[in-house]
This record gives C-alpha cells, structure tokens and sequence, in this order.
C-alpha cells in the first residue's frame, strides 16, 4: 500500500484508477457546495452577503497549509530514504499550494476592506501567510537555479523542512498574539464557533476545493513523471 505514495509507477497506476470517480465527486460536491454558499447559506448579521467569501477563502488557505504540509513529508522522506518521488511531488505541487495561498490573500484582503476599512494590515496571521506565499515561489525558483538538478532538488528539500516553521506560526497565530483575524471556525465539531447554516457549505466547499488540488496534484504529478522517466 505504502508503495503507492513512493514509487512513480505504482502512484501513476493508482491514479489512473481514482481520477474518474474524484472527478466526478469533485464536480458533484462543488455543485452542492456554490448552491449551499450561494443560495441557501443566509447573510451574516455583521457581515451581510460578504460572508460568503468565506467559502472560498477558508477552503483555500486550508490548501495551502495542506499542501506545504505534504511537502514537508515528502522532503523527509527524500532526503532520509533516498526516494527521489519526494523531489518529484514537491516540483509538482509547489506551484499548486502557492495558487492556493494567492487566493488566500487576496480573498482575505476583499474580505478584510469592509470589516476593517483597510485591504490590507501588517497582522501576524496575515503576515504569516504572506511569507508562506513567498516560500512558495521561492521553492518554485529555487530548484531551477541550480545547474545540477540534484543538488537543487535536495537544497530546496532542505528549505522545505526548515520554513515549515511557519506552518504552526500560520496555525497559532490567533491565539499567540494580538490580531483582527477570527479565530478558527472549525476548532471542534462538538461545539463549533459558526452557525450549522455557514458550517455545512463552509465544509463541502472545503471537501470540494481538496479534491480539486487532489485532481490538480494528480495531474501535474504524471507530468512529472514522464518528463523524468529516462531519470527514475
């Protein structure tokens, strides 16, 4: 099982078995999702119809820590057991977690001009993601500079391990410091911090934009293959 994660052909053959059936839970749950948000989701009594940017800023900035996330395993495994899938995983997602905290960003900045006047503030959770989009394309740029490309590869591993720091920093921030941003929505399922009318389009949105970056990965990880085949 575990061989599916690591190794190029028994990934690709996996995948070739699940896309179908996650495309069309993709296309399914992103259909109830925008119908929930957008028609049966009431408006916010403070933040009226702006609330629903929720939707898509909440689901995205989970992706984008998500995917970092992923990244970091995969640098370690990489690194630790010689298994240059990792290399191929990060090369191939980077470019899809920094898409995810691009929306992020700028959701949150739409979202932020009528709740705080302002599209923009220096606050530790916004500044946080910010230097998290920054890694991204770092990494993105980062492995390409290098003339070998295991070299490369293997020092932006190392960048990868060392900035995921700023994961917990992402995640922490509200309840370390000072900060307009709420914090989070979904803590615990028990007793949740949002009504069940914002909850349940807030969650098949996020289920929905997962298994998009999932498909997205999917794609862009067989590309990856099949450029390095003659290297693997």
């Amino acid at each position: 099982m575990i061989k599916i994660f690591i190794n190029p052909s028994e990934f690709s053959h996996f995948a070739d078995i699940i896309f179908k059936p996650l495309l069309i839970f993709s296309i399914l749950t992103l259909f109830l999702g925008l119908i929930f948000a957008l028609y049966l989701s009431p408006d916010d009594y403070q933040q009226g119809s702006t609330v629903r940017i929720m939707y898509i800023h909440v689901p995205s900035a989970w992706l984008s820590m998500l995917t970092f996330f992923i990244m970091t395993i995969y640098s370690i495994v990489a690194l630790a057991f010689k298994i240059p899938f990792g290399f191929i995983v990060n090369s191939a997602v980077a470019p899809i977690g920094a898409t995810f905290t691009f929306i992020c960003l700028f959701t949150g900045s739409l979202w932020g001009k009528p709740m705080w006047g302002t599209w923009w503030v220096w606050d530790a959770r916004l500044t946080s993601v910010a230097v998290l989009f920054i890694i991204y394309l770092i990494i993105i740029f980062f492995r390409r500079s290098f003339s070998n490309l295991d070299v490369g590869e293997k020092i932006t591993a190392i960048f990868i391990i060392v900035s995921s720091i700023n994961l917990p920093i992402i995640k922490f921030s509200v309840d370390w410091w000072n900060t307009l941003h709420q914090p989070a929505s979904i803590s615990k399922f028990s007793s949740p911090s949002i009504d069940s009318s914002f909850m349940m389009p807030l969650i098949t949105m996020t289920i929905s934009f997962t298994c998009i970056g999932l498909l997205i990965a999917i794609m862009r990880i067989k590309a990856e293959i099949l450029d390095r085949k003659d290297k693997i």
